[in-house]
């Protein structure tokens, strides 16, 4: 597996208006993340774990210093290559499912898809294998309030896989599950990780999560406190 850096933080700083003053959410951090890696950005609340996940996936940007993703400087991105960084290259899960209710489970993993230039049957033939990988392909007619808890993530990850991003940020992806559908969902993302290469950044406080993750990163205060490589931590691998 091609092992170049995919993320490049450098000396990055974030402050938000507060007030007459000002909260700096992140300060100084210098990290790389490598294409395939399956690392966890681990903290208290207020650490700055989303804020860097933000900033990664061009949703915001650094105050100061710069973060380089996919060889592009997101301070240097319009409106519309952010959007377009995200469409197509960087998938998002997160605690909060963000399913459409009118929609089936195929539509709603479809949904990805159709700003970008697939035929429908190219669309037809994605979603599926999407839905295969995550063990829902005989659930695509159905609506999410017919999913359990479990159900409605793993569609959550076969959107955000669909179109085989080289980036997945997972904010808090077990929050609303529980101990075996957490499991099941790390299962799930671990495979795709090791079968696509495709590099998964977590945001955690779960420490069933952080069984899976082979790099932390601790996040205390806006700084990273320790950047820990795990050599052997891949449960029920």
């Amino acid at each position: 597996m091609n092992k170049e850096s995919v993320i490049i933080i450098e000396n990055v700083t974030k402050r938000f208006p507060v007030g007459e003053g000002e909260f700096t959410a992140l300060k100084n951090i210098n990290l790389q993340f490598k294409r395939g890696e399956f690392t966890g950005l681990v903290g208290p609340s207020g650490s700055g774990k989303t804020t860097l996940l933000n900033i990664i996936g061009s949703l915001d940007s650094p105050t100061e210093g710069k973060a380089i993703v996919l060889g592009k400087n997101i301070s240097d991105l319009s409106h519309q290559e952010s959007a377009l960084l995200r469409n197509k290259h960087i998938g998002f899960i997160f605690q909060v499912y963000n399913l459409l209710p009118v929609y089936t489970v195929f539509e709603n993993v479809e949904f990805a898809l159709l700003l970008q230039d697939y035929s429908k049957e190219e669309r037809k033939k994605m979603v599926m294998e999407a839905l295969e990988w995550v063990g829902l392909a005989g659930m695509a007619d159905k609506k999410p309030d017919k999913l359990s808890g479990g159900e409605g993530q793993r569609v959550a990850i076969a959107r955000a896989m669909v179109k085989r991003p080289e980036i997945v940020i997972a904010d808090e992806p077990s929050a609303n599950l529980d101990a075996a559908n957490t499991h099941a969902i790390l299962k799930t993302m671990k495979q795709l990780n090791e079968e696509l290469g495709t590099t998964f950044l977590f945001s955690t406080h779960d420490e069933k999560v952080m069984g899976y993750l082979e790099r932390i990163i601790h996040l205390r205060d806006g700084a990273v406190e320790e950047d820990e490589i795990i050599e052997a931590n891949i449960i029920n691998r």
